[in-house]
């Protein structure tokens, strides 16, 4: 598993396990280190050989306690080490700790020589000098009170740097200031004017920090988000200027505001000022403003609750290092981030509150902090029971159920009056409460890779959620706000628009989405920090409001929202939320009740409901129309969309050749005339696993295409014509019944077999009238337009294959390369094909996941490399193994998380379990990987392994090699950043094939061929507007003859190009539609070989230092390459400045 790399607490791309080429700081590999890596031991973990007197060893006193600790403390010693490699790797360092200690002391007293200025009235701001800006919006502009600036009474480091829990790379040192009494006044406030007063005094202290040279940068930013509150952020000059970064917040003297006027049920803001309008005669009261109280609130509190947690944590050690891990947890799932983030101060607290609740102690070990806080927080909803550190019974102080008004999440501060989750969204403590369900199962389950997923895997929301939605522009939720009525939240929130409208849009949703829906997240974009000469950015400068749908599978597909019966009272209501689209409709039962119905014909658009629904509910009741939605979903289902198909990602015609399939199954199951009878039928071909990228469709051939062979009923195709399509025969096998008749010699039972292939065909043409052409291997057979190609198999003859006689007539048995390829062929595949049939019934995303992968790896170039089945089982590897995520429901995040598991999973130390059907059990799984690395020097460079499956990886076993591996993780890892940003654009992903195009440039030779001699043509990646005709009606019609099979000329001409000159490169070709083949020299083939009249084949003959020694002679070879394609290849295209002979 090896140390966490560095920087593993920082940004989800620092946390990403580094790569193959990269060392563990995540440094590149010298040009030294290169020449060895093609070792077959390079990289891979080794056991430490201690000697004899090492080994037996007495265990001092310190080791003994240390191992009792870590029985007691860690549930094994590996998660001990991983635990405190990474917390020593996001602790700071002594000596930076000592050199941000010195720029506090300097930043203190650059603060107290800020001079005064004499009082003005708050709204004359002519005094400020003209760099500076007021680093709020000041609307309305009209408000009481006058302002003058005095140096703080008291400059205070609060925060996570002084308790020790602060975590790298980023360094923030909070400092609070406390204003002297005398700048404000009694009523400071009402209307803002206490929040006008700190940002007046955060401009002036700006205007001379910014000319003292002590500062690299001074700079305004938001305080969590909170547009009332902003922060001055002072960051040192020179080599230190990333060390650190100090935020000031000023905030008031103690005691000054009165408590009882800050409750959640009072209000400060008055609709007369905010409105600009008189107040009302009626006498209605004015609303609360819960989120401005709070806010005014958490500056009177900054200096008690670093107290609180200086008392609770100081004396830890276990508790900070605790808190630490957690800060990690959340920031790897992005759920710290901005205004309504669950913040690590928040966790910090949570720590105390269990604290005082006996349920953390300060004896517990930093892993029993963190399980002990994600069991809290996976078992316990604070949107209904909220709780308290108050110990308090003063009956003053308000009751849960206030805040519970007022609030969507209730975490009282030890005063009772303050709610610490103010901020905090329902949508996001969801959230959190989600992955800490996750977290928790994945810790239970006592996996080895358990740290791995939990700390070190980022969970950005494109890889996390299924679908995505972006809301922009921003300026739409103003309107938003006024279709809802939300006056009083906008007054609450100070015109914030975006934080008002966030909690009903979420709630609007998650109602119309209902059983289609898991868990609906939001992510706002961090507000930037601007210069001080800058006006605040605006609410709509911030991008796009991003939300996060993790869909349910069970209730996803449904056409069909069920609404009450048309005479209940919930009727109207139900019309009212749907609008137009509710109807009226007579069911089954007879039942006449309002229902909605929503178009969609097939899977693809059956995934995309939630479009539907998103878009159709937020025009009716927000007054955002679908322009300003930009839903991410679908974009990829194009790359999988056949030919004349632009609403099906092929999962239907998948389900009409698995139809034909079984109904060919009965037929054989039901045979007469057959000597045994029939005892299993069973696809081995990956349209029946639900795999193929482009699935069959029933085949018309038109005969004007081809010549007809009329002794052998067959169809030859015409040279004058372009290539017919492509089509290829699904593999079935069909097992017969064991008997004593079947001979025991190998010979023999071919014999046998070729027979049976005869008969069967005869009686299926007989008995059903189906087309069939048998040979000596197999039976074709076509049906309703579709071709199988059905193989007689008998279960004993693999151990034949095994029998090896002795000169002495001694019979033992071995694995031979035929023996194990017929065992794969008819044992193995067909359970391997059945299990993720099974899968596909579970997990419907199963198909389209897989279909992806195989359409990215091909359009590599890198196909031939990796086994349909390798590829099968990586994408079931997704759904059967998702942690630290749930399993995916769209093909979009399936196969990101494709791209990733590729890019980092450690194929040169780990094997990839598959755990089909559940069937390995934890204790295997561990014996299986130790087998792993004591076998590992004779096994694959890629190793996956399955139930049936235990020790060889029978499916990397061709492939791939060590060179095309890397290739693909290097590929892999360049892809996903690309399609993920261009995904989160709320702009629109631009071109969304951009990731799925070869790279070409490594390339030494690349050899153009003619579309019109390629079948596929059509399923490139670039599909071309036009193509030529090949041969096929759209219609049924009658067909006597059997069509042309796996007839397409690019993949015989590869055939011929490695048989010939596959000793001097490597071949690569994307088999759907590919125009170009690439190729590349082997470095060993370019050096001068000795002269032999036996191998002169591609080369040519040279002199050397007076000797004769042959070289490829490349111009000959360009040469040959067009010869062998001719007709077929356009041109050859040699890259020569990419190497010399």
């Amino acid at each position: 598993m090896g140390p966490a790399p560095a920087g593993a607490a920082g940004d989800p791309e620092v946390m990403e396990p580094t790569l193959e080429g990269t060392g563990k700081e995540g440094k590149k590999v010298s040009s030294k280190k290169r020449t060895v890596a093609e070792s077959p031991a390079e990289g891979l973990l080794q056991p430490v050989k201690l000697n004899r007197a090492e080994l037996y060893k007495e265990p001092t006193s310190e080791e003994l306690n240390r191992l009792r600790e870590t029985e007691s403390l860690f549930h094994s010693s590996l998660l001990r080490l991983q635990v405190e490699e990474l917390l020593k790797e996001v602790r700071l360092s002594e000596k930076k700790k000592e050199r941000i200690d010195a720029f506090l002391r300097e930043v203190n007293q650059r603060i107290l020589r800020v001079p005064s200025i004499p009082e003005t009235e708050l709204m004359d701001q002519t005094w400020l000098p003209a760099g500076v800006r007021v680093p709020l919006h000041q609307v309305p502009f009209t408000v009481k009170g006058c302002f003058r600036f005095l140096p703080p009474v008291q400059v205070t480091v609060v925060g996570s740097y002084l308790l020790g829990t602060c975590i790298r790379p980023d360094i923030n040192v909070d400092v609070a200031l406390t204003m002297p009494r005398e700048i404000l006044q009694d009523k400071d406030g009402l209307n803002q004017r206490y929040f006008r007063k700190r940002a007046l005094y955060l401009a002036h202290l700006a205007h001379h920090l910014a000319r003292d040279p002590l500062f690299g940068s001074v700079r305004f930013s938001y305080n969590n988000g909170c547009h009332l509150k902003p922060s001055l952020l002072l960051r040192p000059q020179g080599r230190d200027e990333r060390l650190v970064t100090v935020r000031l917040h000023p905030c008031p003297p103690p005691d000054f505001f009165r408590p009882c006027r800050l409750l959640p049920t009072k209000n400060n803001v008055r609709s007369a000022w905010y409105q600009g309008q008189s107040p009302p005669g009626d006498g209605s009261p004015e609303p609360p403003t819960p989120h401005y109280n709070t806010w005014v609130l958490q500056d009177t509190a900054l200096e008690s609750h670093v107290q609180l947690l200086s008392a609770v944590l100081g004396s830890a050690p276990g508790l900070k290092d605790g808190v630490a891990l957690l800060k990690v947890w959340l920031r790897q799932r992005e759920l710290d981030k901005g205004l309504g983030g669950f913040s690590g101060f928040l966790v910090s607290m949570l720590v105390t509150f269990l604290g005082s609740t006996r349920k953390i102690h300060t004896t517990m070990s930093s892993y029993q902090v963190l399980r002990s806080v994600l069991q809290f927080l996976a078992t316990t909803d604070l949107t209904v029971n909220g709780i308290s550190l108050c110990l308090s019974s003063d009956p003053s102080l308000p009751a849960l159920a206030d805040f519970h008004q007022a609030f969507p999440v209730v975490f009282l501060d030890s005063s009772g009056r303050l709610n610490l989750c103010a901020d905090v969204t329902a949508s996001t403590y969801h959230q959190v409460q989600h992955e800490a369900r996750l977290s928790m199962a994945l810790l239970d389950s006592k996996a080895d890779d358990g740290f791995q997923l939990l700390l070190m895997t980022p969970k950005p929301m494109v890889r996390a959620f299924d679908h995505i939605l972006h809301l922009r522009p921003l300026s739409r939720l103003q309107a938003a706000c006024h279709r809802l009525k939300l006056w009083s939240e906008l007054q609450d929130y100070g015109g914030d628009y975006v934080s008002a409208a966030l909690g009903p849009l979420t709630t609007l949703l998650e109602q119309g989405l209902g059983s289609r829906l898991h868990l609906l997240a939001h992510s706002r974009p961090p507000v930037p920090e601007w210069d001080i000469s800058q006006d605040p950015p605006k609410h709509r400068d911030s991008g796009s409001l991003t939300l996060g749908l993790l869909l349910s599978p069970e209730g996803l597909t449904s056409v069909l929202e069920m609404g009450p019966e048309a005479d209940q009272p919930e009727a109207a209501d139900f019309r009212q939320f749907w609008g137009s689209r509710s109807e009226l409709r007579r069911f089954q039962d007879g039942a006449i009740r309002e229902a909605v119905v929503w178009e969609a014909a097939s899977m693809a658009q059956k995934r995309l409901i939630p479009q539907q629904v998103v878009t159709h509910l937020l025009a009716l009741h927000a007054d955002i129309p679908d322009t300003c939605v930009h839903y991410v979903g679908g974009f990829l289902d194009a790359l999988i969309q056949g030919l004349k198909e632009t609403s099906s990602t092929g999962e239907e015609a998948l389900a009409a050749a698995v139809r034909c399939y079984d109904d060919l199954s009965h037929l054989l199951w039901g045979l007469e005339g057959l000597p045994l009878t029939v005892s299993a039928v069973q696809g081995v071909h990956p349209v029946l696993r639900y795999t193929e990228v482009f699935p069959p469709t029933p085949i018309w051939p038109a005969y004007s295409f081809y010549e007809r062979l009329r002794e052998r009923a067959s169809l030859v195709p015409r040279p004058n014509k372009p290539c017919p399509a492509y089509v290829e025969p699904m593999t079935v096998v069909c097992h017969l019944e064991g008997s004593g008749q079947w001979p025991q010699d190998a010979e023999a039972v071919r014999r046998v077999r070729a027979a049976f292939q005869l008969r069967l065909a005869e009686i299926l043409t007989q008995q059903h009238g189906l087309q069939c052409r048998a040979t000596a291997t197999h039976t074709d057979v076509l049906k309703d337009g579709f071709v199988f190609r059905v193989r007689v198999a008998y279960q004993r003859e693999p151990q034949i294959l095994r029998e090896i006689r002795s000169p002495e007539g001694m019979i033992s048995l071995r694995d031979t390369p035929a023996s194990l390829h017929l065992e794969r062929d008819t044992k193995q595949l067909p359970l391997l094909t059945s299990a993720l049939h099974g899968l596909q019934q579970q997990h419907s995303a199963f198909s389209g996941v897989a279909r992806l992968a195989k359409r990215w790896v091909r359009a590599q170039l890198l196909g031939e490399g990796l086994s349909d089945e390798s590829l099968d089982l990586v994408a079931a590897a997704l759904f059967l193994h998702p942690e630290p995520f749930s399993p995916p429901s769209s093909p979009q995040v399936g196969f990101l998380r494709f791209l990733y598991l590729v890019s980092t999973f450690d194929w040169k130390n780990n094997p990839l379990i598959v755990n089909l059907n559940n069937e390995l059990t934890v204790e295997e799984q561990v014996e299986i990987r130790s087998g792993f690395l004591a076998a590992r020097t004779r096994l694959p460079v890629m190793v996956i392994i399955t139930p049936q499956d235990r020790k060889s990886s029978v499916w990397t076993q061709d492939g791939p090699s060590a060179q095309i591996l890397r290739q693909l993780v290097v590929l892999a890892a360049e892809a996903l950043p690309v399609l993920e940003k261009q995904l989160m654009d709320p702009w629109g992903p631009g071109d969304i094939r951009t990731v799925f195009r070869p790279p070409l440039d490594i390339y030494d030779v690349l050899i153009h061929l003619s579309p019109r001699h390629i079948p596929r043509h059509r399923q490139a990646v670039d599909s071309p507007a036009a193509s030529f005709c090949r041969g096929l009606f759209s219609e049924p019609r009658p067909s006597l003859l059997m069509p042309v099979l796996g007839y397409d000329p690019p993949q015989f001409y590869l055939a011929q190009l490695r048989e010939a000159f596959g000793d001097l490169a490597l071949f690569f070709y994307d088999q759907h539609g590919g125009k170009v083949i690439g190729v590349l020299w082997k470095p060993t083939s370019f050096q001068p070989q000795p002269f032999k009249a036996s191998s002169t084949k591609g080369r040519m003959v040279v002199s050397q230092g007076g000797e004769l020694v042959m070289v490829p002679n490349v111009e000959a070879i360009l040469e040959d390459f067009a010869v062998l394609g001719e007709g077929l290849v356009q041109n050859v295209e040699a890259r020569s400045e990419r190497w010399t002979v």
